[in-house]
């Protein structure tokens, strides 16, 4: 009896060392977090596949929508100065509107190159690649079916310190026109200091070329029958990348100093908007790409919109920032507020490398190549300035 006693004894103890271990050694988690991300179910396409609507909540009331259509924010919402939230991104009104072909590309995850490339063409280690126009004679934000189309498997981050998502999804060699079997990678975080935080990776199998970016619109009235022409913008960049008829860089690069395209001191977007301006003619507005000073992690841009008090700042690793003032929005489809989606009452600031890199030597290169990891990270903080 006392040796069977004392072998349990020793089995009990060898039994709380290892349970004691593994409890120590197992990641920490945010129990709290996972709690502020609810899954539900969305829509269901004209295929019959169902999409999932994921929600996250930070602990003052914030909330961010996202859905696995192609990584779509759907929603997301700020506090005004009298502390009331509303949403201040565009989007539709039906799922369906989503589904059917989203002409505006709201709330998307962009790939697998953001912006444009000249005669959807490029060269790369002595290949010619032809891929998708769907821009006149241009490729747009990855061709007709870019990344902003495709299902991405979303799954809640259990380790991490906010409400995070995890969303992936793999490009198959020769999607779109594009090389090599791209995995991509991307975390939303909406961090408890009113912080969307948007992280970037990708890696392939053969060289190719990536630009991800993320194209939500926003109206930080939270009215989106109203101009955005009210909203003060300032951009920390001391050039911009003049375009020509087709909004194709022209290799210039060119100082915004005593140009409509000056907003190295905040000023209201609208204020020269109409100057008798070439290049904002050719985009009817402002849809061009800012070279951002500094590098690294750090603040680039910040939009106040005086009547609510929304504050927005954009900080970003990447080079560029295209800041587009919603020129071709056109009245066809209703606002969340009632009313239509008019002319200029929304506005993107798209972090991200130079259009038609692939094309200029010039320019940051966006190639990837096998063994390297393509990173990126953009925040999009609120606050209130009363």
């Amino acid at each position: 009896m006392k040796k069977t006693g004392m072998n349990l004894i020793i089995l009990l103890a060898v039994l709380c060392i290892f349970g004691c271990n593994k409890k120590e050694n197992q990641p920490k988690t945010h129990p709290e977090h996972m709690e502020n991300i609810k899954i539900s179910d969305y829509g269901v396409t004209a295929k019959g596949d169902s999409i999932k609507k994921f929600t996250l909540t930070n602990k003052n009331g914030m909330t961010v929508e996202v859905i696995n259509f192609g990584g779509i924010i759907t929603s997301l919402t700020a506090p005004d100065k009298n502390g009331k939230y509303g949403d201040v991104v565009l989007g539709f009104t039906k799922p369906e509107e989503y589904f059917n072909g989203n002409p505006y590309f709201f709330g998307a995850l962009i790939g697998r190159y953001g912006n444009r490339i000249a005669n959807a063409r490029f060269t790369l280690e002595g290949k010619t690649y032809d891929v998708d126009k769907n821009d006149g004679p241009n490729s747009l934000h990855g061709g007709k079916e870019g990344f902003n189309t495709k299902f991405w498997n979303i799954e809640p981050v259990k380790d991490a310190q906010f409400s995070t998502l995890k969303l992936t999804y793999t490009s198959a060699d020769g999607e779109e026109g594009f090389p090599g079997k791209l995995t991509t990678t991307v975390f939303y975080t909406l961090t408890d200091d009113n912080a969307l935080e948007i992280s970037y990776e990708a890696e392939t199998d053969k060289p190719t070329i990536v630009n991800l970016t993320q194209h939500s619109y926003f109206n930080l009235s939270g009215n989106f029958t109203k101009e955005i022409t009210d909203h003060e913008l300032q951009i920390n960049g001391d050039k911009f990348l003049p375009v020509n008829e087709n909004i194709i860089p022209v290799g210039e690069q060119k100082s915004v100093k005593g140009s409509p395209f000056d907003f190295t001191v905040s000023k209201p977007i609208g204020k020269d908007i109409n100057a008798d301006d070439e290049q904002l003619k050719r985009g009817k507005g402002y849809d061009h790409n800012w070279i951002l000073n500094g590098s690294g992690l750090r603040s680039i841009a910040k939009v106040y919109h005086p009547e609510s008090g929304r504050m927005m700042e954009v900080l970003t690793d990447e080079p560029g920032v295209q800041f587009y003032s919603g020129n071709f929005l056109d009245g066809k489809f209703d606002t969340k507020t009632g009313g239509k989606y008019q002319k200029r009452t929304g506005f993107c600031l798209e972090t991200q490398h130079f259009p038609d890199s692939p094309n200029q030597p010039s320019f940051p290169s966006t190639e990837l190549k096998p063994g390297e990891k393509y990173q990126s990270k953009t925040i999009y903080k609120f606050s209130v300035k009363k």
